[in-house]
């Protein structure tokens, strides 16, 4: 019972290794996507372990067919021995591993229907068959796989289980193509992932889990188990240790990803080997498994390849790597083969594997993508799939929501939802703050303008209808500023004033009573002499001094339209220079005109 105790336990680690995936994925994919990838992650181990318990398990472990396929045991069943059911528990932990790998590496553009169908072709067929190939022989009284008879060797699974899925996600990726705005003219562009402490949190459930992931691969708590546990501790510190010295070397920072995949990239090499490899030789495994895994994935970046956690790099190099590593580095008294040997056998098995599962499923996949797309549409894409797949609204989204409306828009009596004592109410809470300063300054703005409007439609009116009537520019509100129109507005009504002060006092001299022609020739000299009085004040309220010369030339203009036309100038002319030219030009017409009047 001892044993079955222990293979229970392994199965429940391995099944936490579901929530690390989750976490590692979710963290390294953009938040409006994170809500798909950990739905994904829960869909298609239930997928999974549904198609693996109805013939997937019969596949892989039946009664073998020529080495090929199974052909019994279907739907495992209570009533079967405990034996049997524990080992169908433990072998569907796999089967979910196996699918869930592609799900980070499709990650952000793949319709969920359409990813459905691929967890459905690895766990009811890819896998198992591939899985008989190879492990069979670990069922009592079965005859074993092809490639398991030739002495092929993968003790827990980096081919078996980790490359399958990456070499299905490849297939996928080649088809589906890379994310909006991953690679460009200019290069590529990396897209930094939401919330990179889950993915650390998953990094570290997965490096538990993977206890349970080797250790239980003994089918049986024997003296392997401490030393396979070790050997996969050593791998994975190993692995992390390389991808930090790489990451430093190369950008002179300690990459979070890097260290992520690299820790993992160690974990899966040395799952072929663990059994067979001494533990300095494990850390040599792990730490090359990792640099093969970050020059993978330079080569499926140059390839333009998007990748959105390494999946193919991770599981796929490391995996087909620590495969070889059997070869490489394993102590091989038991397997009756030379190195060289076993080296070919573990080619043959690499490649079996890859030609199955890419092959098959570019094949499946591409004839599936002319009928129904796997890609979802690029408004959705922008969108998110958190809400285009499962109108799952976020925070953020509301956030992001309100923005793109304001942009649009250009409303800015718009507010974004605040949810308390979360990371995005706060910078809501910011942004709303700005907006409400921006509409202040908006209104303020509004109503400086509507005020110049008001200055220069009543200066308008003023000039153009000659009414100087200070109680009509009605700029009393605009004179209380305390700013340069508040001061324009100042002067404007005193000049009026002025004006309206002269206008009077011409009109009470017009008033009074004329009896001589002497004496309304000089009522007008008396008009004359005061309209003159207040062109010079204006001017000097304008622009503070007035020469003498300009007033003597003031002074000897005496017609009434001439002073009229001379006073408009004083109140719209820019500089005391262009009045006094126009005072030029208006003396040398009525010199003009006196002349011509004395020919006559």
């Amino acid at each position: 019972m001892i044993d079955l105790l222990w293979m229970l336990l392994c199965t429940g680690l391995v099944f936490l290794m579901q929530a690390g995936f989750m976490c590692v994925e979710s963290g390294l994919t953009r938040s409006k996507n994170s809500i798909n990838v950990a739905v994904k992650n829960m869909a298609d181990f239930g997928l999974s372990v549904a198609l693996f318990w109805c013939f997937g398990y019969a596949l892989m472990f039946g009664a073998s067919q020529g080495g090929w396929l199974g052909g019994s045991r279907y739907f495992p069943s209570a009533e079967s021995s405990p034996k049997l059911i524990v080992f169908f528990l433990y072998q569907a932990m796999f089967c979910g591993t196996a699918t869930t790998i592609i799900s980070g590496a499709v990650a952000e553009r793949l319709q969920f229907v359409a990813y459905l169908i691929i967890a459905g072709l690895v766990s009811s067929l890819i896998y198992p068959l591939f899985g008989h190939w190879a492990w069979n022989g670990l069922v009592e009284n079965n005859t074993g796989g092809w490639l398991e008879n030739l002495g092929f060797i993968d003790f827990a699974g980096s081919t078996v289980v980790h490359s399958v899925g990456a070499w299905v996600s490849l297939a996928t990726l080649i088809i589906v193509g890379s994310r909006q705005g991953r690679f460009s003219d200019q290069g590529s562009t990396q897209i930094q992932g939401s919330n990179l402490p889950f993915s650390v949190l998953g990094a570290l459930l997965l490096w538990f889990g993977w206890i349970g992931f080797n250790g239980g691969s003994t089918l049986a708590l024997n003296e392997q188990v401490p030393g396979i546990i070790l050997n996969t501790m050593i791998a994975g510190i190993a692995g992390m240790v390389t991808a930090a010295l790489l990451s430093w070397l190369q950008h002179r920072l300690l990459a979070v990803e890097s260290l992520i995949n690299g820790t993992l990239a160690g974990l899966v090499a040395i799952t072929a080997c663990c059994h067979v490899v001494a533990t300095p030789l494990a850390f040599v495994v792990g730490s090359t498994g990792a640099a093969v895994a970050l020059w993978v994935s330079y080569g499926l970046n140059r390839l333009r390849i998007d990748d959105a956690v390494d999946a193919v790099a991770v599981h796929g190099g490391a995996g087909a790597w620590g495969t070889l590593c059997v070869a490489l580095f394993g102590q091989l008294s038991e397997t009756e083969v030379n190195r060289a040997s076993q080296l070919l056998v573990q080619l043959l098995g690499i490649g079996v594997c890859f030609a199955w599962a890419f092959g098959l499923s570019w094949l499946i996949l591409s004839a599936v993508n002319r009928f129904l797309p796997l890609r979802v549409s690029a408004e959705d894409e922008r969108l998110g799939l958190n809400i285009s797949e499962h109108h799952a609204k976020t925070d953020t989204y509301e956030l992001f929501q309100v923005m793109d409306q304001q942009a649009k828009t250009s409303d800015l009596n718009l507010r974004v939802p605040v949810e308390p004592f979360t990371e995005v109410g706060h910078i809501a809470t910011r942004y709303n703050q700005v907006i409400d300063s921006l509409a202040r300054n908006h209104q303020e703005s509004a109503e400086t303008l509507a005020q110049i409007y008001m200055i220069t439609a009543a200066s308008a009116a003023v000039v153009e209808n000659q009414l100087f009537d200070p109680h009509a520019l009605d700029l009393d509100e605009i004179c209380d500023r305390d700013d340069e129109l508040g001061t324009l507005a100042q002067v404007l009504q005193q000049l009026v004033t002025a004006v309206h002060q002269r206008d009077q006092e011409l009109a009470t001299i017009k008033a009074q009573s004329l009896p001589a022609p002497v004496q309304t020739s000089e009522v007008r000299m008396g008009s004359a002499e005061s309209m003159g009085g207040a062109i010079v004040e204006i001017l000097m309220v304008r622009f503070g001094a007035v020469s003498p010369q300009i007033i003597e030339e003031v002074a000897t203009l005496s017609d009434v339209h001439h002073l009229k036309t001379v006073l408009r100038w004083a109140m719209t002319t820019d500089s005391i220079a262009d009045f006094q030219a126009g005072i030029h030009r208006q003396l040398g017409s009525t010199s003009d005109k006196a002349t011509s009047v004395d020919i006559q």
